[in-house]
C-alpha cells in the first residue's frame, strides 16, 4: 500500500543521507500517516490521513 495521504495526496520525499565522511546514500522521509474514521458525505469511512490534515481540520472525525 502506498504511503500517501488520502486527503491531500502528499507522499514521501526523497533525498540523500550524508555521513560525516560525506558518503551519500539515498533515503526517504515518510509522512506521519494515521488511520482515522472520518465522515465523508454523511457516511463513516476509514482513511489514511497525514497528521497535518488532521491538525488543519481538513477532515471531520467520526464520533
Amino acid at each position: 500500500m502506498a504511503r500517501v495521504c488520502e486527503v491531500c495526496g502528499r507522499g514521501p520525499q526523497f533525498g540523500n543521507k550524508i555521513s560525516h565522511a560525506h558518503n551519500v546514500t539515498k533515503r526517504r522521509w515518510d509522512l506521519n500517516l494515521q488511520r482515522v474514521r472520518a465522515v465523508i458525505n454523511g457516511a463513516t469511512k476509514r482513511l489514511r490521513v497525514c497528521t497535518s490534515c488532521i491538525r488543519d481540520g481538513k477532515i471531520q472525525k467520526a464520533a
